[in-house]
């Protein structure tokens, strides 16, 4: 139906965008896995449990890492966009390479379970969405197993974007303004500081 349309994300072809937050074992601690792909990174977030469970304080002094598309918030760290002193280059170089795992996250995640990669023949959505969810919860069993990671299988050939599954982490837009908090710069003044 008409409805279809709203899957179709900004790069013209049809997904779920998904949301996902991992720990250092490329376990997936949190995943929303519903919205439609022309649904921007940000509103996912702002309609999320995870964000009422943050402002709620559930985690105490505990951060998320995001990319620029997301508002600065004092439990959400984004890399600077115009870095100036080194003490914010230290920052916004510890904040890519650390946000790296949920990319190696999804890698694996599609490299293990092709269907995220090379699409689904479901009529319908919500046929897919609980393969999105089964796949993270078998991905997470095979890490606490220590299954090995997937190799990159040459044989796998990817098809053209537009029959992807998932769409992650790609934001059309950048949240700039007075969002930039406290929290940060005292990240940046008070810890990449004291490395200098």
């Amino acid at each position: 139906g008409n409805d279809a349309e709203y899957f179709r994300n900004r790069k013209g072809y049809f997904s779920v965008n998904v949301q996902a937050v991992c720990n250092a074992n490329l376990e997936i601690t949190d995943l929303v896995a519903r919205w439609q792909g022309s649904v921007h990174d940000a509103t996912i977030f702002n309609n999320s449990r995870i964000r009422a469970l943050f402002e709620a304080g559930t985690f105490q002094n505990s951060l998320l890492l995001g990319d620029g598309g997301y508002a600065v918030r004092s439990y959400f760290m984004t890399p600077l966009q115009n870095p100036r002193t080194r003490a914010e280059h230290l920052y916004n170089e510890s904040h890519i390479r650390t946000r790296n795992t949920i990319e190696r996250v999804f890698g694996i995640w599609k490299r293990r379970f092709p269907i995220l990669a090379l699409g689904s023949r479901f009529q319908k959505v919500d046929k897919v969405l609980p393969v999105i969810i089964a796949t993270a919860v078998l991905h997470n069993i095979a890490r606490r197993a220590r299954d090995p990671v997937p190799a990159n299988d040459p044989k796998l050939v990817l098809p053209a974007p537009w029959e992807n599954l998932l769409q992650e982490g790609n934001i059309a837009y950048r949240h700039d303004g007075p969002g930039n908090n406290g929290m940060q710069h005292a990240i940046i003044n008070d810890y990449f500081q004291s490395l200098l």
